[in-house]
This record gives structure tokens, sequence and C-alpha cells, in this order.
């Protein structure tokens, strides 16, 4: 009996040790992405367009404000080079990020409230860590609309998106 409690509690310090080490190694992550997340609006405010893009994976896809926004890495470094070249890119600061991850702690996902030049806007996305460094997988950008106020923006956006609707739905 009494090895029976002994084994019992050992298995039980081995258990709260293992979780404990696996927080630990998460808030190390969540350290390292949100360090990768604001350089990589740095990156965008400075108009580094290598840097910016080198934290983007590969195979990665980027939606913006527009519904017609989405973007593959490629189409969207193509879109983005003549705002990095003229110097008038964004800049976003994170006012307050939320970093989430999978079980394995191989892919971790992210929304963030950001201050923009288009006021608050919401950031979100996937990353993944590849060859050691975490990589933008999916970025969403997104305007947020005060519930006040959304009325209004349907009014102002309803003649533009109807148009839109229409292709869409054929």
């Amino acid at each position: 009996m009494k090895k029976t409690k002994i084994f019992f509690v050992l298995i039980l310090f081995v258990l709260n040790f293992t979780t404990i080490s696996a927080q630990a190694k998460f808030e190390k992550e969540k350290t390292d992405i949100g360090t990768m997340l604001d350089g990589f609006n740095v990156a965008a405010a400075k108009a580094d367009f290598n840097t910016y893009f080198n934290y983007f994976a590969d195979e990665s896809t980027f939606i913006g404000t527009d519904a017609t926004e989405v973007w593959d890495k490629k189409a969207f470094m193509v879109w983005a080079k003549p705002y990095f070249d003229k110097k008038r890119t964004w800049n976003f600061t994170s006012l307050k990020r939320n970093i989430y991850f999978s079980k394995d702690g191989k892919l971790a996902w992210f929304d963030e409230l950001l201050d923009t030049q288009m006021k608050i806007c919401r950031g979100s996305g996937v990353v993944e860590k590849i060859n050691g460094q975490w990589k933008v997988k999916q970025y969403v950008l997104s305007v947020t609309v005060p519930n006040e106020v959304v009325d209004k923006v349907v009014v102002e956006k309803t003649p533009i998106e109807d148009v839109l609707i229409q292709k869409l739905k054929q």
C-alpha cells in the first residue's frame, strides 16, 4: 500500500512537472511569436520589403480589408511593391494580442487589436514554426466597426458590395 502511494505521488509529480514544462515552453514561444509579429509590423512601417516578406512562409495567404483582397505571397508582393518603393506603407502597432497553440506546438494562431491609420483594426492569423523560425501562414486584416455605427457603415458600403454580391452569386 505504501509503495502504491509513493508510486502515485511520483506519477503526479512527473505529470505536473511535464505540464509546467509545456506551459513554460509555450510562454517562450508566445514571446518569440510576439517579437516576430512586432518585427513584422515594424518592417512594414519602415517600408523594408525584404524583411517584411521574409516573415511570410512561402505558401502563405494575406487577406485584406476589402472583400476582394485574398492573395498568395507572390501576388501580395506584387500588389505591395509599389507602396514599399514609394515608402507609403502602413504603420500598425499592437494594442492587445492573444496567442494560442496546437497541442503539438507546431502551429499557433493569434488575434490582435492594432492601432492603425484606419483607427482600430484586427489582425489575426496562423503561424508555423519552419526551420526554427515562426512564419506567417495566413494573415487576415479586418477593420473593426463599433456596433453604434454599423448601420451607417452598411449604408455606405451597400452600393459597392451589392455589385460584388451579385458577381459572387453567379
